[in-house]
C-alpha cells in the first residue's frame, strides 16, 4: 500500500519577521498579519559582516534580547554597560511589532532551508507567542484561525503558541552587547555590503514599523521602537539632507510589502540577514 504523502508533510509554520523579513518577506507565505510578540527588546547590537557589512567593516543590524538576559546582564555582567534610567524606562513596555507569516505545509521544508542560509550570520531559531493587531479603526478579536489568503490584517485570528523567530542570542560571535547610539548611528551611517547600505536597512525597518503601527486599530499608536526611531534620527544628522532623497523608494516599497505585493514567489531573490 502506498504511503499518502499528505501524511508526511510537516505543519503549517508561522513566522515572526522583526527586522528585514518585515519588508523582504519569506518565498511563499499565504498570509501576513502585523502584530507583536512579548518579552523581549530590539537593538541594533548584531554586526552583519555578510549583507550590510564586511568581515573587516561589519555593520549593524538588528536582534532581539529577553528579558530575562536584558536583567541578568544589568544585575551580573560588567562585560555589557548597564541601561540608563532613560533607556530602562522606554523598554518598560517590552512589545517588539512585526509581522507574522504563515506558510503552507506543502512550503514549509523549502522556506526553512531559505531562512537557514538568509540567517546563517548569528542567529538562532526561537519559538514564542505572537499577538496579531487588529486593522486600523475596528476592536481587536482574537478566536480562530484567518483561513483568507493573502490578508495582511486580520479582525479575527487566533494568538499563535510556537511561532518561530531568529533570534541573534547574546551567546553567538556577532552580538556586540550594548553599545551607545552615536557609535551604533556612525557605524550605520559608512557601512555598506552584499545587500546595500546599512541605513538603508534602518530607514527600511522604522518606515515598515510605522506602517504597522499606523494601520492597527485597538488604540496602538506611537512610533513602535523608540530605539530605532532614535537611529534614524542621528543618522540623518549625520549624512546630512543629502541621504533622504537616496532612499525615495523606501516609503513605496514598504507599503507594497504590507499590501501583499511580493514575497510569494520561489525566493530566487537576494536573501538578507536581520531578521
Amino acid at each position: 500500500m502506498l504511503e499518502d504523502k499528505a501524511t508526511t508533510l510537516p505543519p503549517e509554520l508561522w513566522l515572526f519577521g522583526y527586522g528585514s523579513l518585515i519588508w523582504k518577506p519569506p518565498p511563499h507565505y499565504d498570509l501576513r498579519i502585523p502584530g507583536y510578540i512579548t518579552g523581549y527588546i530590539r537593538r541594533f547590537w548584531q554586526a552583519s559582516e555578510d549583507h550590510r557589512g564586511t568581515l573587516s567593516s561589519p555593520g549593524r543590524v538588528v536582534t532581539l534580547i529577553s528579558r530575562s538576559d536584558w536583567h541578568r546582564y544589568h544585575l551580573g555582567d560588567t562585560s555589557l554597560s548597564l541601561p540608563t534610567s532613560t533607556e530602562t524606562k522606554r523598554v518598560h513596555d517590552d512589545r517588539v511589532y512585526g509581522a507574522a507569516y504563515r506558510i503552507p505545509p506543502q512550503h514549509v521544508r523549502e522556506v526553512r532551508d531559505y531562512l537557514d542560509i538568509r540567517e546563517v550570520n548569528g542567529y538562532s531559531i526561537q519559538y514564542t507567542t505572537f499577538y496579531p493587531l487588529p486593522p486600523h479603526g475596528t476592536p481587536a478579536k482574537t478566536s480562530t484561525a484567518n483561513t483568507h489568503s493573502g490578508t495582511n490584517h486580520s479582525d479575527e485570528v487566533k494568538v499563535v503558541e510556537q511561532c518561530m523567530l531568529y533570534i541573534g542570542l547574546p551567546s553567538n560571535p556577532q552580538f556586540l552587547g550594548r553599545q551607545s547610539q552615536d557609535a551604533v548611528a556612525a557605524v550605520i551611517a559608512r557601512s555598506e555590503g552584499p545587500s546595500g547600505q546599512n541605513r538603508e536597512y534602518l530607514f527600511m525597518l522604522e518606515e515598515a514599523l510605522r506602517e504597522i503601527i499606523g494601520g492597527a486599530g485597538g488604540g496602538v499608536g506611537g512610533e513602535g521602537d523608540g530605539h530605532v526611531a532614535d537611529l534614524v534620527r542621528r543618522v540623518r544628522g549625520l549624512e546630512g539632507e543629502g541621504v533622504v532623497g537616496v532612499f525615495e523608494g523606501v516609503e513605496m516599497e514598504v507599503k507594497r510589502v504590507g499590501k501583499g505585493e511580493g514575497g510569494r514567489g520561489r525566493g530566487d531573490e537576494e536573501v538578507e540577514s536581520g531578521v
